[in-house]
C-alpha cells in the first residue's frame, strides 16, 4: 500500500512537507554558499560554484526575480539539457509566483489551518502549467545523464531538487497534497541516496534532515502507522544533518538554516529561532521576508510593542524606493495587527488589517484573513455593527473557504478570544 492512501498520515506528513517545501524554501531560498572556514571538503556540481550562478542566487536572495530569471535564463542557454540550470529556473518561477500569490508567509504556517478546508487561492494555470513542464523537463534531463551514467550525483540531486519544487507548488498553490507528497517522497528518497554514496554531499542533506527530523517529531501513533511502510525518522539526527548543511552547505545553507529557524518556532524556542532571523537578515538585508521574521518570531515570544516596532521597521524600509524588491506590505500589515490586537490596541490594529486588505497586491486569501482578523478585533472592542461588516466583506471575497465560514459563524455569534 501506498504511504499516500493513509489519509490521516497524508495531513501529518504534509505538516511537514509543505511546511518545509514552502516556508523554509520560501524564506532561506536556495542558498549561496557562506565565507566560513571548514574542515572538511564539500562536494557539488561546479556550475554552483560559477560567478554567474552566485549573481543569480544574489538576485535571487534580494528577491528581485526578474534579475534572476534573466540570468539563470542564460546560465540555462549556456548549459543545454543540464538539469541543474533547469531548476535554476524553476526555482526561481515557482518563488516568484509563490510571492505574488502571498504564499511566503511563516504565520500562515506555523499553524496546521492551512491543511484543512478551502483556502481562496487563485492560482494561475497557465503558470502551473508552465512551472509543471520545466519541472518535468528537468527530471527528464536528469534521467538522461543517469541512464548514462548511474552514479552522476549531480544529475541525481538535480532530479530530487526539481521533485521537491514541484511538490512545493502544487502543495501551496494548489493544495494537491497527495500528489506533492508523493513527488516529496521521491524527492527524499533521491537525496537519501546522494548521501549514502557521497557524504561529503552536503546539500543533499536538507531534505533528509527535515524529513527525519519531523518525522522523529509525530506522536507515537503515527510513527506506528507509517513504520510499517518503511518510513522512519529521528530528530537529533535530522537536526544535526540540519546543522552541519547550514554550516557548510553550497547552495542549500540558508534553507537548512531556516528549516532550523522554523523548527525552534514550532518547539517554542524564539531565542535561538530569533538569532538565526536576525543573521539571515544581516547576511541578505535587501530580502523582506527575513525582515519580516524577525518580527513574526517576536509576536511569537510574546514581546508586545517590541514586535510592533520590529513590524513597522520593516514597513518603513520597505516605502524606501528600491530597498525591497517584491515585497507584498500587505503580510507586515497582517503581522502589526496581530501584534497590536494581543496588546489590545484595537483600533490601531483594524487600522494595520484595513491596509492589509486593501493593497493592491493583496491576494484573495490574505485579503479574507485580514478581514476576518479585522472584524475579530472589532468584536474584541464590542463594535458589533462594524464588525459584522467585514465578517460580510470576507464573504463577499469567496464564499467556501474556512474563513468565509468563521465570518458567518462569527455574523451569529460574536467572537471571543
Amino acid at each position: 500500500m501506498h504511504p499516500s492512501d493513509y489519509t490521516v498520515f497524508i495531513g501529518m506528513a504534509l505538516r511537514f512537507h509543505n511546511t518545509f517545501l514552502g516556508i523554509i524554501l520560501a524564506l532561506g531560498f536556495w542558498a549561496l554558499g557562506t565565507s566560513r572556514a571548514v574542515a572538511a571538503r564539500v562536494d557539488t556540481a561546479a556550475l554552483n560554484r560559477t560567478a554567474q550562478v552566485q549573481a543569480g542566487f544574489q538576485c535571487f536572495h534580494s528577491m528581485d526575480y526578474g534579475c534572476a530569471l534573466k540570468v539563470f535564463g542564460r546560465v540555462r542557454g549556456e548549459h543545454p539539457e543540464n538539469p541543474l540550470a533547469t531548476d535554476y529556473v524553476l526555482n526561481a518561477m515557482v518563488f516568484e509566483q509563490l510571492n505574488q500569490l502571498d504564499l511566503l508567509d511563516t504565520t500562515f504556517y506555523a499553524t496546521d489551518g492551512f491543511l484543512t478546508g478551502h483556502h481562496a487561492v487563485a492560482a494561475n494555470t497557465k503558470v502551473s502549467q508552465q512551472i509543471d513542464g520545466l519541472a518535468e523537463t528537468a527530471i527528464s534531463e536528469a534521467n538522461a545523464r543517469l541512464k548514462k551514467n548511474g552514479n552522476d550525483l549531480d544529475a541525481l540531486f538535480a532530479k530530487g531538487w526539481a521533485e521537491a519544487l514541484d511538490a512545493t507548488y502544487i502543495a501551496m498553490a494548489e493544495r494537491g497534497y497527495g500528489r506533492a507528497f508523493r513527488l516529496a517522497l521521491r524527492a527524499r528518497k533521491n537525496d537519501a541516496t546522494v548521501l549514502a554514496k557521497d557524504p561529503n554531499y552536503v546539500d543533499a542533506k536538507l531534505m533528509v534532515g527535515v524529513y527525519d527530523y519531523v518525522v522523529g517529531a509525530l506522536p507515537w501513533e503515527f510513527k506506528l502507522l507509517i513504520g510499517f511502510v518503511g518510513i522512519h525518522g529521528s530528530k537529533t539526527e535530522g537536526m544535526q544533518l540540519l546543522r552541519d548543511d547550514g554550516a557548510r552547505g553550497v547552495i542549500t545553507s540558508v534553507e537548512a538554516r531556516t528549516a532550523i529557524m522554523l523548527f525552534l518556532r514550532r518547539e517554542a524556542k524564539y531565542g535561538e529561532a530569533i538569532e538565526m532571523a536576525q543573521e539571515l537578515s544581516k547576511e541578505y538585508p535587501h530580502n523582506y521576508l527575513f525582515s519580516l521574521e524577525i518580527a513574526n518570531l517576536e509576536k511569537d515570544k510574546g514581546m508586545g510593542m517590541t514586535a510592533v516596532y520590529a513590524y513597522q521597521h520593516t514597513l518603513e524600509e520597505a516605502r524606501k524606493p528600491g530597498f525591497f524588491k517584491n515585497a507584498h506590505v500587505e503580510l507586515a500589515e497582517f503581522g502589526l495587527g496581530e501584534a497590536l490586537k494581543g496588546q489590545k490596541h484595537y483600533a490601531a490594529a483594524v487600522r494595520a488589517y484595513e491596509a492589509g486588505a486593501n493593497e493592491p497586491t493583496t491576494s484573495p486569501e490574505l485579503k479574507q484573513r485580514c478581514l476576518l482578523a479585522g472584524g475579530e478585533t472589532l468584536d474584541l472592542a464590542g463594535d458589533r455593527a462594524r464588525a459584522k461588516r467585514m465578517y460580510a466583506e470576507v464573504i463577499a471575497v469567496k464564499g467556501d473557504t474556512v474563513e468565509a465560514d468563521k465570518a458567518r459563524r462569527y455574523m451569529e455569534w460574536p467572537y471571543r478570544a
